[in-house]
């Protein structure tokens, strides 16, 4: 490995997070994709990097690191930038949201778009899975549209995060999949705190490289388009 670190992605899937935080931090970085088409990530070598088959991977001096969530606290605590310090008063705060989005957002966001690989082959109860996703979900944003409005500008405190940078990306995603199903129980423009948020995001250097790299449109969070890389495929 040329670089310290080594970023196994595909284009708009959860890598996204990474390499925009990795991009946030200015830390230089290797990809190597991950061709889903081509289930890449069930390969032997693949599941000697994450067991799970799970993409991304984040290649480091410490050993491969798996999780999104995980890599994020991981690279914000080795180079003291992207969340409030462990002695912090906003620290407590960051971080239960921080794992909110991991645990739970995110887990709620794969039923909806992966309902098969909750409960089956069944159109009728994965229609009825994903309506009740919707539901769910809306609760949540509501409820994270009022955590930014009470913090002013961001999610994780007083600067953006790699909280905010996940909430984006999350928010990208509940907007553009899964790309068979109705979507227009999502309108970001209902949650102006969240829209704020995303719009000041779409404003970093971290973003624009992002959108060039991974071919995301000129409004990846506040108007999304689906994705159109140089390379490789987002499902």
């Amino acid at each position: 490995m040329t670089t310290r670190y080594r970023l196994h992605y595909a284009p708009d899937n959860a890598s996204l997070v990474i390499r925009l935080a990795l991009g946030e931090l200015g830390i230089p970085y290797e990809t190597i994709l991950v061709d889903r088409r081509a289930e890449t990530q069930n390969s032997a070598e693949y599941r000697t990097l994450n067991p799970n088959g799970l993409i991304p991977v984040l290649e480091t001096p410490d050993g491969s690191m798996f999780e999104t969530a995980a890599i994020l606290l991981w690279l914000a605590d080795r180079y003291g930038a992207l969340a409030p310090p462990a002695a912090s008063d906003q620290r407590g705060g960051f971080l239960k949201w921080l794992f909110f989005a991991s645990n739970t957002l995110h887990a709620d966001m794969r039923m909806l778009f992966y309902p098969e690989k909750y409960i089956g082959a069944d159109r009728s109860q994965q229609q009825q899975l994903r309506q009740m996703q919707r539901q769910r979900l809306q609760v949540h944003l509501n409820n994270l549209n009022e955590a930014v409005a009470d913090n002013s500008s961001w999610l994780g405190g007083t600067d953006p995060s790699i909280l905010d940078i996940y909430l984006a990306c999350q928010l990208r995603w509940m907007a553009l999949y899964p790309k068979e199903s109705d979507r227009s129980w999502f309108n970001l423009t209902n949650f102006p705190h969240l829209h704020s948020l995303c719009a000041r995001l779409e404003l970093r250097g971290s973003v624009k490289i992002a959108r060039s790299a991974e071919g995301l449109g000129t409004t990846p969070f506040t108007n999304p388009t689906p994705a159109n890389p140089p390379e490789g495929s987002a499902t």
